[in-house]
C-alpha cells in the first residue's frame, strides 16, 4: 500500500520529534543519518523497530514528548523479558479515544447503549481503552474488569447491558454460563466487541448463536495506543484500520520486503501523530493481509483480514514447522467437535510428541472421531498427532486469553 504525501509529511514530523528528544529510537535514526523521507522508496529505507528495541529502552527511553506533557504510561506484559513502557500525552489519550469511538460507531453502537467492559484495567491498555472510547461516544459504561462471573451476570441482567466487550475466551465462558443457568431470556445483549486474541470461525459462530448477538473484531497493540486502531464493519469483510493515525504495511517476515495487497505477511505499523512514544515501522509479528478493493460499506479506510496468527506462533515438531492456525482449520471441518481445543507438545523417549485435545458430546464415537481427526491433521502437517477426545466443558475456560498451545519440552 503506497504512502501518501500527507503521511510522508507526518512521518517527517515524527522523525524530527524523535531526533530532537534524543529518545532511544531518535538516537537510532540519528546514527543511521536519517533526518527526513521524501518518497515511498526513502520510507522503505527506514529501519524497523522491534519489541526487543522497546524492551532495551526500559523504563522511559521511548519518551519523546517533554515529561511535563506525559499524563499516563501503559505497559505490555513482561512475561518473556523486561516490560515495555509506553508514555502517553493528553493528545495521545484523546486520539486513542477518538479512534475507539469510531470503532463503536462502525459497529453500530450509539450513546444509548450500555457497554459492559470485562478486559483488565491498570497497566494493560485493554479496559481503559474500551472505556475511553465509550465515554467519548457518550454511552453508559459498566466497568466490570475481568473475572467474578457471578457478578458479571448479575450486572448484565440488572443493568440490561446491550454491548459486551471481552476476549473471545471470556465471551465463550459467559455464553456457556448463561446457557447452563437458563437465563438467556434475561440477557439484553445485542453486540459483542471482541479483541486481544485470535479466534476461529467456529468459536465466533458458537458465541454469536449462543448469545444471539452480532460480533465485531477489534484490533490493537499496547505499543500502538492499544485496542481500537481498527474494527470490522457490518459487512464483515475485514478490519478497517484508521490510516489518518497509522500507516500500515504488510511485509514478508523473512525478507522484510513489502508484499502485494492481498498477500499474507507480517503487519508493520507506523504511528503518524503519536507524541509520547512514536514508533516508525514497528514489526507487530501479527500475520494478516491487506484486502484489496473497496468495502461495500463505502468507507475508504484500508482493511486487513482476520489475524491468522503470529510469526512467533510457529512450533517446530519432528523437524516440521506447524502453526496453531493449521490445526484450527482442520478442526473447523469436523461438525462433531466444538471450538475448544488444546495442543500439548512433549519430548518423551528421545522424540517429540504432539497431543491434540478436542471437545465433543457423548453422542459421538470418541475413538473413531479421534482417528479421523488424526488422519486429516497428518495430511496437512505430515505426521500423525495423538488426538484425545473429551466431553464438552472438560478443557479449561479462561477469563482472559486461553492458552491453546502448551509446550512441555522445556519444562524442568
Amino acid at each position: 500500500m503506497q504512502i501518501t504525501q500527507k503521511q510522508l509529511e507526518q512521518v517527517n514530523d515524527r522523525i524530527k520529534a524523535l531526533v530532537a528528544s534524543n529518545s532511544f529510537y531518535g538516537k537510532k535514526l540519528e546514527e543511521a543519518g536519517i533526518t527526513e523521507v521524501n518518497s515511498y522508496e526513502d520510507f522503505l529505507k527506514l529501519p524497523f523497530s522491534e519489541k526487543k528495541d522497546l524492551r532495551d529502552a526500559y523504563p522511559l527511553g521511548l519518551m519523546t514528548a517533554p515529561e511535563e506533557e506525559i499524563v499516563r504510561i501503559h505497559s505490555s506484559s513482561g512475561t518473556t523479558g523486561k516490560p515495555v513502557i509506553i508514555p502517553y500525552t493528553a493528545k495521545d489519550v484523546d486520539d486513542w479515544a477518538i479512534m475507539f469511538k469510531r470503532c463503536y460507531e462502525t459497529a453500530g453502537i450509539t450513546n444509548m447503549d450500555r457497554i459492559q467492559i470485562t478486559p483488565g484495567y491498570g497497566l494493560w491498555t485493554a479496559g481503559i481503552g474500551f472505556q475511553n472510547g465509550a465515554e467519548k461516544l457518550g454511552a453508559m459504561v459498566i466497568p466490570m474488569g475481568p473475572g467474578n462471573t457471578e457478578k458479571q451476570l448479575e450486572m448484565m441482567q440488572s443493568m440490561e447491558s446491550t454491548v459486551l466487550c471481552s476476549t473471545s475466551s471470556y465471551a465463550l465462558l459467559l455464553a456457556e454460563e448463561i446457557e447452563k443457568r437458563g437465563i438467556k431470556k434475561n440477557i439484553k445483549l445485542k453486540k459483542g466487541v471482541i479483541g486481544s486474541e485470535r479466534w476461529s470461525e467456529k468459536m465466533r459462530k458458537r458465541i454469536s448463536e449462543s448469545l444471539g448477538i452480532e460480533l465485531y473484531d477489534i484490533y490493537g497493540l499496547t505499543e500502538i495506543y492499544g485496542p481500537g486502531i481498527g474494527i470490522n464493519c457490518e459487512h464483515n469483510t475485514g478490519m478497517h484500520i484508521w490510516d489518518d493515525y497509522l500507516y500500515l504495511e504488510i511485509i514478508d517476515p523473512k525478507t522484510g520486503e513489502p508484499v502485494p495487497d492481498g498477500e499474507m505477511g507480517e503487519i508493520v505499523i507506523t504511528t503518524l501523530v503519536k507524541e509520547g512514544a512514536p514508533l516508525i515501522r514497528y514489526r507487530t509479528h501479527d500475520l494478516s493481509r491487506i484486502i484489496p478493493g473497496e468495502c461495500p460499506c463505502g468507507r475508504s479506510y484500508p482493511r486487513i483480514d482476520v489475524i491468522m496468527g503470529r510469526t512467533d506462533d510457529m512450533m517446530k515438531i519432528k523437524g516440521v514447522n506447524v502453526f496453531p492456525s493449521q490445526i484450527e482449520e482442520v478442526l473447523g471441518t469436523f461438525k462433531e467437535v466444538n471450538s475448544e481445543y488444546q495442543i500439548r507438545i512433549s519430548h518423551l523417549d528421545g522424540k517429540d510428541t504432539m497431543r491434540i485435545y478436542v471437545e465433543t458430546t457423548g453422542d459421538n464415537d470418541f475413538n473413531a472421531l479421534a482417528q479421523r481427526i488424526a488422519e486429516k491433521v497428518k495430511s496437512v502437517i505430515g505426521f500423525t498427532p495423538i488426538v484425545k477426545i473429551v466431553e464438552v466443558g472438560v478443557l479449561p475456560r479462561s477469563m482472559k486469553k486461553t492458552a491453546r498451545v502448551i509446550d512441555e519440552r522445556y519444562d524442568n
